[in-house]
């Protein structure tokens, strides 16, 4: 594949996982829990980041906002600054990235090009590594207090949001190590061959430097041409 697909294909991978990331925070189930009754479910509780909600069997939802941000969980706080950091993050680099590509006319010359993707694709890293530690974060605490015996509210499950940060945060990380691939194949010196054609005369000559100094300093034989050849003659030879 040429340098450039591959960046077309780095650029796709990222700006979809961007985009994934950006769907997530707003997304309603980070967790989820549900009561069951005897047929149907009679209520859904779902959290994110921003606000817990139930909503019952016929549809109808209520929710409460967190009242502050200081009073929030650590954990909260920490994975509200990580995403909104990937995403950002995401955002520059997109055009960054635009920018450093060979299939557009702006940037400069090659290598100043190939540097600013490789940049690019370094940010992408870090936006996916971030949205990636968010979501393990959020995950993890709704684990442990799922598994935790000791803790008697209610417990949750991982919600779909989770798993849309995740692959977003992986296609981030995919796209940049792409585009970090690309920066190394651009700097790649390739030389052409030249071929080189030996004359015919140098084309018997040994390729031993002995031989050929030998040959060298051999006189060359006499002239055996029937034209400097000399004829002696008897004294009756035409007689």
């Amino acid at each position: 594949m040429s340098n450039m697909g591959t960046e077309i294909l780095a650029f796709i991978l990222t700006t979809s996982g961007w985009v994934l990331i950006s769907a997530t925070i707003p997304a309603d189930y980070w967790k989820v829990s549900s009561i069951d009754g005897s047929v149907i479910t009679t209520a859904t509780f779902w959290s994110n980041l921003w606000k817990t909600c139930v909503t019952d069997s016929t549809g109808v939802s209520n929710c409460k906002d967190f009242p502050s941000m200081l009073a929030l969980d650590g954990y909260i706080q920490a994975c509200r600054g990580l995403m909104i950091a990937s995403v950002f993050l995401g955002f520059f680099c997109s055009i960054i990235a635009l920018v450093g590509m060979k299939c557009t006319k702006i940037g400069g010359s090659d290598q100043s090009k190939a540097r600013t993707v490789g940049f690019a694709g370094i940010i992408f890293i870090l936006s996916g590594l971030c949205s990636l530690s968010s979501c393990s974060l959020y995950a993890h605490r709704v684990t442990s207090e799922f598994f935790d015996p000791m803790y008697v509210a209610q417990k949750y499950e991982l919600g779909a949001a989770l798993f849309i940060g995740w692959a977003g945060s992986l296609l981030c990380i995919l796209g940049g190590l792409i585009f970090c691939f690309s920066l190394s194949d651009s700097f790649t010196t390739r030389h052409p061959g030249y071929a080189y054609r030996a004359t015919a005369s140098a084309s018997h000559v040994p390729s031993n430097p002995r031989g050929h100094a030998k040959i060298m300093n051999q006189r060359p034989p006499p002239e055996s041409s029937s034209s400097f050849r000399v004829h002696h003659f008897d004294k009756n030879a035409y007689v």
